[in-house]
């Protein structure tokens, strides 16, 4: 078997080109082509060949982890849309949102330096439940009401919960261990 190598990743998996994916799906399409391209399974073949299939097999674990984490499948989902989602140069927020974060930052701080980890915990947990309300959204602007622009703006809101979620945890493993 040969990946083709130029194929997006939802039909390289045979997925729908949608951010609402079937993960059980997409976790059975991986195991096939993992079977089929791994290296391992290649050892007889020339030295050419087996480069190849390391390519295919890359491709593979790349289209995986993308799909598989809802912020990657955005990101590539509006890349395939043709749009920016301008991560690395539009900053600019809703000024609530900017607030919301401030707020955030500032209880995740004085939990981290009162040692408090329950207040960590809570603070993780409402992170969760916040993330899960904006990738709802996220999944309504790209499946639901195909409007890309907004789900722009929503990636760049997931980034920042995402990374706010990531110094919870590091502040709660700090204090754990």
């Amino acid at each position: 078997m040969s990946v083709d190598l130029s194929l997006d990743y939802f039909t390289l998996f045979g997925l729908p080109r949608r951010f609402g994916i079937d993960e059980a799906a997409l976790d059975r399409a991986w195991h096939a082509l993992q079977a089929e391209v791994h290296p391992d399974r290649h050892t007889l073949l020339s030295s050419g060949e087996r480069g190849r299939m390391m390519q295919e097999a890359l491709r593979v674990n790349e289209a995986f982890a993308t799909l598989k984490k809802p912020l990657a499948r955005a990101q590539y989902l509006l890349e395939l849309l043709g749009v920016d989602a301008g991560i690395a140069t539009n900053t600019a927020m809703a000024p609530e949102f900017l607030m919301e974060q401030m707020e955030w930052r500032e209880a995740v701080e004085e939990a981290r330096l009162a040692s408090d980890i329950d207040a960590l915990e809570q603070l993780a947990l409402r992170l969760r439940m916040r993330a899960g309300e904006v990738t709802a959204r996220l999944e309504e602007q790209l499946d639901g009401g195909n409007d890309p622009g907004a789900a722009a703006d929503t990636v760049r809101r997931l980034m920042f919960l995402d990374k706010l979620r990531r110094e919870t945890v590091d502040a709660l493993s700090a204090l754990d261990g």
